[in-house]
């Protein structure tokens, strides 16, 4: 007896206060991300953001703008609701063959024309009329199950919750368990692989640009060995398209990245050398980059006198996988710390690219007063400066000729320059004026001194890196089994030498830190906010156990797609997946719970107020999980690098939904049945101490 209108409006109401609250309770769980520090943070805060903001809208439009369409429809024919299905189908296409501006607009045209010669000459009646018709059987078909065989199945969870309830621990124990065995390991950022493998090579400080070249063209060649290899594996896609090499400078090289940088470029010196692998796009080979980057290793092997050689292969990364600084008093001391950490961790397979900080600089002459010297009075400031003005020089004056100054210069010729040597010839001039040979009141030694001398908290640092590879092992076990261990063994030694962890390990310790208190208090607003639609202190509590639930789906999805080689393990983006489905959780049962509430205050006895409730909500909720589903599947199984960094949280928005629908539908109901047979006993407790109270 209602019009269109007057049922949207009706339909909206029944479920509005469940819906608002819902999505507030999801925008308070991706608030916490807004507090995050570092480039975590900041990446966090981005994708918390716009999902905030799509919340927003999307309340907005389900709670306004959607009645309003339902309202006022204006479909009566069967050929109305085909050209209302074909807008999508446009869309798709469109987005698919159109290769400019121009090609879009000709395939739109072209499209719509099509559309309205179809109409003109009633062409699609009959197909409108068949694709009703077996939408309606389909419909038929779905309330039939709900209300028969699903009916039957939500009552036997009811009745046997407990039962139901042990079978949901025994889900949860298995997600927890895929996690200790190590078969999903958890790394805070995914290996992201890019279309690039890099080479950067660096040699001793001072090393001249000619002999660097030679070294990068030692590379090079093996690079160009490598991809002939390839291109005669792949004869019909080579995945090496070109080679650059660089000497002087690593162009690719930032601060905590890698051949995803933005190319802001390193200091440059002659010293410094890369040489860059530009590769097919991803999904048009079957070898993936960090494949190609070992091989290339193999290839290439290593380079004598080289201070470091690395190759990389990652999109971005926030810092080094395995990061081990150390500081202390003595350079020493920390040198023969880092070189034994070093051989450590080269026992471990799958750590590639060891290396530390300290970095020998130029050649340098030391100089050491010997008692003679002191006794004549010199300090090793005075010898210092002699020697520097007779091989360096000292300006004598300055000469004036046009516009320009010329400095003169006094020093020893340029025969008594050429070598060290010369010291041994040279005369020190005492503070009493006296001259005395070099080797009797001084000693010098040819050595090299630091590149740079990096300092914390005033203490000397040196920093143990690496990196790993994730098919073969992960920073996480490698650190974890260190630390059992060969690490305090390693300080118990030396005990005046401390040790942190850097890097990506520490980028990702103070991002969790940082979140912890945010997330307790949007855990106490969720609460809040659930108990002011239930009018229930326990039944929040009801709603919030099921969200660990949605966790272990997700956990599930990335073993599951572990196995298809599209995810590597657990990733902080997997987390955020969580949260959405969570969030998508909590809104399910609360307009469940809603419904009972609703259905037991309009005379419903409970058993059957929890079944009908189930029943209700069957098909909106397997509607939402399974589009929710579908639509994540292109990024899920996408292989290009710009969709790497997000197929994790695909995968735990997706399969936790999934997961999480049995829960919502089989689960909850059971856990209000019993929470109300423990209220039930509660008040049972209760009632003999009232009723003697009133007796006495």
């Amino acid at each position: 007896s209602r019009t269109l209108l007057e049922g949207a409006v009706l339909g909206t109401q029944k479920i509005s206060v469940p819906v608002i609250f819902g999505v507030l309770t999801t925008i308070c769980a991706f608030v916490p991300m807004l507090q995050g520090v570092g480039t975590s943070g900041q990446i966090g805060a981005v994708i918390a953001t716009v999902v905030i903001c799509c919340l927003i809208f999307s309340l907005i439009e389900s709670q306004l703008i959607l009645p309003a369409h339902l309202g006022h429809q204006d479909v009566k024919t069967e050929a109305g609701e085909i050209y209302l299905l074909l807008v999508p189908v446009v869309g798709i296409l469109l987005l698919e063959f159109a290769w400019d501006v121009s090609s879009y607009i000709g395939l739109a045209v072209g499209v719509v024309s099509l559309m309205i010669l179809m109409h003109a000459f009633s062409l699609s009646q009959g197909i409108a009329t068949r694709l009703v018709r077996a939408q309606e059987r389909f419909s038929e078909a779905v309330e039939a199950f709900i209300n028969t065989r699903f009916r039957r199945v939500v009552a036997q969870a009811v009745s046997a919750r407990y039962t139901t309830l042990a079978l949901a621990f025994v889900f949860f124990l298995s997600g927890l368990g895929v996690i200790d065995s190590g078969r999903l390991p958890f790394s805070f950022f995914p290996p992201l692989a890019s279309d690039q493998a890099i080479a950067q090579l660096t040699m001793p400080l001072g090393t001249s640009a000619a002999v660097t070249a030679d070294a990068v063209l030692y590379l090079e060649q093996s690079a160009e060995e490598l991809a002939e290899t390839l291109a005669a594996q792949f004869p019909d896609a080579p995945p090496v398209t070109h080679i650059l090499s660089a000497v002087g400078n690593q162009p690719s090289s930032r601060g905590g990245g890698g051949p995803g940088g933005s190319g802001g470029g390193s200091s440059g010196g002659g010293h410094l050398g890369e040489v860059t692998l530009q590769l097919t796009p991803s999904q048009a080979r079957t070898l993936d980059t960090r494949t190609i980057a070992n091989l290339w290793r193999e290839q290439a092997g290593s380079i004598p006198g080289a201070v470091e050689l690395k190759f990389n292969s990652s999109l971005f990364t926030v810092g080094n996988a395995i990061d081990i600084q150390l500081s202390g008093e003595n350079v020493g001391e920390l040198r023969e710390i880092a070189a034994a950490l070093r051989l450590k961790l080269s026992s471990y397979p799958g750590v590639i690219d060891i290396t530390d900080s300290f970095r020998s600089g130029k050649q340098e002459l030391k100089l050491s007063m010997k008692p003679e010297g002191d006794a004549a009075g010199l300090s090793l400031a005075q010898l210092a400066s002699q020697v520097r003005q007779a091989f360096y020089g000292e300006e004598a004056q300055r000469i004036q000729r046009g516009r320009d100054d010329v400095r003169v210069m006094v020093r020893y010729t340029d025969s008594e320059r050429r070598s060290v040597g010369a010291l041994d010839r040279m005369r020190v001039r005492t503070p009493a004026g006296s001259e005395i040979p070099f080797t009797t009141v001084a000693e010098a030694d040819l050595g090299r001194g630091y590149a740079s001398i990096n300092r914390t908290d005033a203490r000397r640092v040196v920093s143990v890196t690496a990196d790993v590879d994730r098919s073969v092992i992960t920073a996480e076990e490698v650190l974890s089994d260190l630390s059992r261990g060969y690490l305090n063994d390693l300080l118990k030694d030396h005990p005046r030498v401390a040790l942190s962890l850097e890097g990506e390990q520490r980028q990702s310790g103070e991002y969790l830190v940082s979140l912890v208190f945010p997330f307790l208090i949007a855990l106490f607003v969720i609460y809040a906010l659930l108990a002011i639609p239930l009018h229930s202190y326990t039944q929040p509590l009801m709603i919030m156990s099921v969200i660990p639930f949605a966790y272990v789906g997700a956990i599930w999805g990335h073993q599951i797609m572990k196995q298809f080689d599209l995810v590597a393990g657990i990733a902080m983006m997997s987390i955020l997946g969580m949260i959405a489905a969570a969030g998508v959780v909590v809104n399910s049962s609360l307009i469940l719970t809603y419904t009972v509430n609703r259905l037991v205050s309009e005379g419903e006895a409970l058993d059957d107020a929890v079944v009908n409730a189930a029943v209700t909500r069957c098909r909106p909720i397997i509607l939402t999980s399974l589009t929710t589903f579908v639509g994540l599947m292109p990024l899920m199984f996408n292989t290009s690098v710009q969709a790497q960094f997000l197929v994790p949280m695909a995968v735990s928005l997706a399969f936790g939904v999934t997961f999480a629908t049995v829960i919502t539908l089989l689960v909850v109901p059971a856990i209000y049945r019993v929470f109300e047979d423990i209220g039930g006993l509660i008040t049972g407790l209760r009632s003999p101490a009232v009723a003697t109270e009133s007796t006495v």
